[in-house]
């Protein structure tokens, strides 16, 4: 059985957060931009909190069925919650989507190799 690559994607809104709160976030907004954004196995979080409240976590997992994507979606919208939590921040509309990497179209450059490699 071969191993499968998940991205997980959750979003949500900033909820009730006090001035210091909003402080912190936007003082630390360079590091958390989303000219950074990678899916990553402990999540990496993306905002603008200038332009709005939403954020987005991206998170990397891995499992052996098609059916582990459930829980690798479980995981990725508990670590969210836990860093959220951890650090005071209210949140509200969490909502998340996976993708299934062995499932996604091949590129050009990736068809063009794999009919190579057949060849």
């Amino acid at each position: 059985m071969s191993t499968r690559t998940f991205r997980v994607i959750v979003r949500g809104v900033f909820d009730g957060l006090d001035p210091e709160q909003r402080a912190e976030l936007l003082a630390r907004a360079g590091e958390h931009d989303v000219l950074r954004a990678a899916f990553t196995a402990e999540g990496n979080l993306t905002y603008d909190l200038a332009a709005r409240a939403a954020f987005t976590f991206r998170f990397l997992d891995t499992g052996e069925a098609e059916e582990d994507i459930l829980e690798a979606t479980e995981r990725a919208e508990s670590a969210a919650k836990a860093w959220l939590t951890e650090r005071g921040y209210g949140h509200k509309n969490l909502r998340s989507t996976a993708d299934d990497l062995s499932r996604a179209p091949l590129g050009k450059r990736q068809r063009r190799e794999a009919a190579r490699r057949s060849a």
